[in-house]
């Protein structure tokens, strides 16, 4: 028995595929008109080490989260919680702010040059600059 496959649908299953794929990433942002970001950097700004940009943060609980934090900065959320807890008792900044979900995060990333978020890489769109995709 032979299978043949169109390429109309060959194309839907690519398309799908690749959607997958994505909403499996996570995509670093800036404001289209922001200077490019280093990983080193990132790690930085959402350790406390930099604040040469304001860090925004998706809610507690939300599954980007973790991912994002263990990508971005080699660490889990309870080691990035105890950091940001002696950041913060020494009197040297304030953890990123966290808005609601993602559709805040990049809004507000796209109205403000010095503010970098994620998000899920499938929901970038023309109003941000994907600087990092990250696994």
């Amino acid at each position: 028995m032979r299978l043949s496959l169109s390429a109309p649908l060959l194309m839907a299953v690519g398309m799908t595929l690749s959607g997958v794929a994505l909403a499996d990433k996570v995509a670093v942002i800036t404001a289209i008109n922001a200077p490019p970001l280093s990983k080193s950097q990132l790690a930085k700004v959402y350790l406390g080490r930099s604040f040469e940009r304001t860090p925004l943060d998706l809610p507690e609980g939300h599954p980007l989260r973790a991912v994002f934090y263990r990508a971005a900065t080699d660490s889990d959320l309870t080691q990035v919680r105890t950091t940001w807890a002696r950041v913060m008792f020494t009197g040297r900044g304030e953890p990123p702010r966290e808005l609601p979900d993602a559709a805040a995060v990049k809004a507000a990333v796209a109205a403000n040059a010095n503010v970098v978020g994620y998000i899920n890489a499938s929901m970038v769109d023309n109003s941000v600059r994907t600087v990092m995709v990250l696994p």
